[in-house]
């Protein structure tokens, strides 16, 4: 199984990025998914996740900015992210889980991760 996360890149404070998190080896329709960030010299942090059924959940700080989705016929989940800030400059990763339909904010849901794209959002 490989998460293949893309879309990363550099862009000014206020702009958009749209990240992509293709999977295959196996279809994920049915398991929850998520992307996490982690920031030079800090830990690895929530962002966003999707269930199965297409319920969502957000970090507070990109409520309302960022938004997941998800489209089973390709096996892709995305992250539009819009009026970025400079303090969402970070590594992120796309995440899967194999057992569990919800879309969680807790990293051990999660037994599948992509390398990770980078995200730098200039002032």
């Amino acid at each position: 199984v490989q998460l293949q996360a893309s879309g990363g890149g550099l862009v000014q404070a206020g702009g958009s990025l749209r990240l992509s998190c293709a999977a295959s080896g196996r279809t994920f329709s049915s398991n929850g998914m998520g992307w996490f960030r982690q920031a030079p010299g800090k830990e690895r942090e929530f962002v966003a996740a999707i269930g199965s059924g297409a319920s969502t959940r957000y970090e507070d700080s990109v409520k309302g900015r960022f938004t997941i989705s998800r489209d089973n016929a390709k096996n892709t989940v995305y992250l539009q992210m819009n009026s970025l800030k400079p303090e969402d400059t970070a590594v992120y990763y796309c995440a899967a889980s194999s057992w569990s339909g919800l879309g969680s904010s807790n990293p051990t849901t999660y037994n599948f991760w992509g390398r990770g794209t980078k995200v730098t959002v200039s002032s």
